[in-house]
């Protein structure tokens, strides 16, 4: 489709109870958006969902803003084509890429893996529809926007909806959403030692061995290695205190010996710490207005660069939550550890969930044949060629010469 979205609106963060806004070509928030994000928030949901759904809404309202609709008159008729569009479109981006040009869409030779292309993923699609969905619920509880959600449900082959349902009790959403495209199932892979280990001498300071030893040890996502503070580190029992996505619960992760001593070294660096600052700060200070040159805290983004640096020096693409893989299917195959155990440490809620790493990867199932055929052949060499006999009427030096066999 040959539509080209605008650049109209932007997310901004905000200063009030909600952290991130959705602001109109003129400055204002939009609204529609600004009530539901309110609602969001109240449920507890963490900033980067918040930002998250912003970004969704804001990318939905530039389509109904090209395509001449208002939000309260869309039907499924602009979601379908909306879905088409984001399966073919690029993304908009903010400035052309520079260096990453060349690999959009390709297969790393080191790790295997695909860079990331310029089109929307299925997840982000699915991701969209779900926030759709979700934004018109909220206004159809409240008697506002279209009669219908225009993000239907797709129930071929189902039961009547709610048949058996319970007066007493909200109606469930049964069915999957119309226009979700299937996602792709991916396996969980691990680094191999050898590419851990060159990651690792690839990096530059102290802080990065200390942040990446304790994730490859321990499991923690990105997000939740960053909240750490300083009060959140028991040396004595080699601990450390996260906080997980989503439920924002407190957990104690073990982490190796080898990433404590990394971490000593580095804060060791940083100088005095208090109890409530965060452990991890930038390497560089920097100025922030007429203030004097400080450190900051260490975001996403900045750990986005480390891992960069690194790639760009090994040739690879590896991430953060491929360390995360690694560190499970390591632990996977210790057999002093159950699969509950792994459940706890990486913080999975459903036991269905980690059983997703119990699937064998193929390159250990072609590592495992090869040795295998490797220990054939060296057993069928150490066992002494039987001698055949020839049948009566040959010739013992005619079928010598005919097969090349030599005796003796």
């Amino acid at each position: 489709m040959g539509v080209e979205l605008p650049v109209w609106g932007r997310v901004v963060k905000s200063n009030g109870v909600v952290p991130f806004e959705v602001l109109d070509c003129t400055g204002e928030p939009i609204e529609p958006i600004r009530r539901y994000l309110h609602d969001f928030q109240a449920q507890g949901r963490r900033p980067g969902s918040v930002r998250s759904y912003a970004y969704d809404l804001l990318r939905w309202w530039r389509w109904l803003h090209v395509i001449g609709v208002e939000w309260d008159r869309a039907t499924s008729a602009e979601v379908r084509d909306f879905v088409l569009w984001l399966q073919r479109a690029p993304k908009q981006r903010r400035a052309a890429r520079t260096k990453s040009a060349a690999t959009v869409g390709t297969i790393n030779p080191i790790t295997r893996k695909q860079y990331l292309t310029d089109h929307y993923q299925p997840r982000t699609v699915r991701h969209s529809n779900a926030v759709l969905r979700s934004f018109y619920e909220f206004w159809l509880e409240r008697n506002g926007g279209p009669l219908v959600n225009p993000v239907p449900q797709d129930r071929r082959g189902r039961r009547r909806p709610n048949a058996h349902h319970n007066p007493l009790e909200p109606f469930r959403p049964e069915g999957r959403l119309r226009y979700n495209p299937p996602v792709p199932k991916r396996r969980p892979r691990a680094m191999p030692d050898q590419h851990w280990e060159a990651l690792f001498a690839a990096l530059r300071s102290d802080r990065d061995r200390a942040l990446l030893s304790m994730v490859i040890s321990n499991a923690s996502r990105a997000n939740e290695v960053l909240g750490i503070r300083c009060a959140d580190v028991d040396w004595g029992d080699q601990v450390v205190r996260v906080r997980r996505k989503g439920t924002d619960a407190e957990q104690w992760l073990p982490a190796s010996a080898e990433a404590f001593v990394w971490l000593r070294l580095y804060l060791d660096s940083v100088g005095p710490l208090q109890p409530s600052d965060p452990i991890w700060w930038t390497l560089r200070r920097r100025r922030q207005g007429t203030a004097e040159l400080a450190r900051r805290p260490l975001d996403y983004d900045a750990l986005r660069a480390v891992l960069r640096r690194a790639n760009e020096v090994l040739g690879t693409n590896w991430t953060m939550h491929d360390l995360r893989h690694t560190c499970a299917l390591r632990m996977l195959r210790d057999q002093n550890l159950s699969l509950r155990d792994i459940q706890v440490i990486l913080g999975h809620v459903h036991l269905s969930t980690t059983q997703l790493y119990l699937e064998e990867e193929p390159e250990e199932v072609i590592r495992r044949v090869h040795e295998h055929l490797v220990a054939r052949r060296e057993a069928g060499r150490q066992q002494p060629v039987p001698v055949a006999i020839p049948a009566p009427g040959y010739n013992a030096q005619d079928l010598a010469v005919l097969f090349g066999r030599t005796d003796g």
